[in-house]
């Protein structure tokens, strides 16, 4: 009878040992089945890392909020954005300072180094408009290109030669760095300038504005996205610089908006790329700061500038 009680007893301890074996077996199987404690699944990798974006200023403005509501969305990524212009943006993304250079101009236009220039990967984002604009008070509301021309290259000198007040022309200019200023004289102007000896050269759209409103007898010239009351955005052609006619082809003035990597980016880079072409940013913060999206546009226009339907 003992000898039963004992073989039970061992065949009851064998059988627990066995279940207790076969829970180890599952727990350590690798499985993402979330915890009680609701921890990610080996399956979700959160985005993180910084992304430093350099260069246009006429294109910060998009890249800050768009980067805001990217990191609103992935808290783990930090994204800073610094204008400096065009030239700046491409000699930095090229030289590995920032992982994204802002851009007006096709790098091939910008860069003197041709292998560096061909080293950089194109994203296109958006479509920046430039108007001319001046002080509120100048009186003048249309310009010929070859009125432009003879004042960015000091023919013209007083408003009252272009129908508006006896008023000296004072000269808001950016430097040659500057994306916004080669798309303002290779579209409206047609030619490259010198800096006139009394002009004011400013690096920051932002600058620019401020400099118009405040100076009697200003011109310069500003991408949509900074266009308000404080200054007057003058026709170019008899033609105003609006998106239906920038879309249509009818305004000249415009170029891509360019965010250029040094080869493919990587993953948190490309993952905020990839949420600037979403519906939500394209037909949202796009529009919204008075950029226009690429998909809209009616014309195409290459890196030589020509422009095709």
């Amino acid at each position: 009878m003992k000898l039963k009680k004992s073989f039970l007893l061992t065949l009851t301890l064998a059988f627990a040992v066995s279940l207790a074996a076969c829970g180890n077996k599952d727990n350590s199987s690798g499985s993402t089945t979330t915890d009680t404690t609701n921890k990610p699944t080996s399956e979700t990798t959160a985005l993180s890392g910084s992304i430093l974006a350099s260069g246009s200023t006429a294109l910060q403005p998009l890249v800050e909020q768009v980067g805001k509501k990217f990191m609103d969305k992935n808290t783990g990524v930090s994204i800073q954005v610094q204008g400096g212009g065009s030239g700046t943006g491409l000699t930095q993304v090229s030289g590995g300072q920032v992982q994204i250079g802002n851009s007006d101009v096709f790098a091939s236009e910008k860069m003197k180094d041709e292998a560096a220039a061909k080293e950089l990967v194109d994203h296109q984002v958006a479509v920046v408009a430039i108007a001319a604009v001046t002080n509120p008070e100048v009186g003048v509301t249309n310009l010929t290109k070859q009125q432009l021309v003879d004042i960015f290259t000091g023919k013209i000198t007083n408003w009252k030669d272009v129908g508006g007040k006896d008023q000296a022309i004072v000269i808001v200019n950016r430097p040659s760095s500057s994306g916004t200023r080669a798309t303002f004289e290779k579209f409206a102007l047609g030619t490259k300038t010198e800096d006139l000896k009394g002009s004011i050269q400013e690096d920051s759209s932002g600058t620019v504005k401020k400099l118009v409103t405040e100076t009697p007898g200003a011109i310069g010239y500003l991408a949509l996205s900074y266009l308000d009351d404080k200054v007057k955005a003058v026709q170019y052609e008899g033609v105003d610089a609006t998106v239906d006619n920038v879309v249509s082809g009818k305004y000249p003035v415009w170029a891509y908006e360019h965010m250029y990597t040094k080869g493919e980016p990587d993953a948190t880079t490309k993952a905020f790329l990839d949420y600037f072409m979403t519906d939500e940013v394209q037909n949202g913060d796009v529009v919204e700061l008075g950029y226009i999206p690429a998909s809209k546009m009616q014309v195409k226009r290459d890196e030589a500038g020509n422009v095709t339907k």
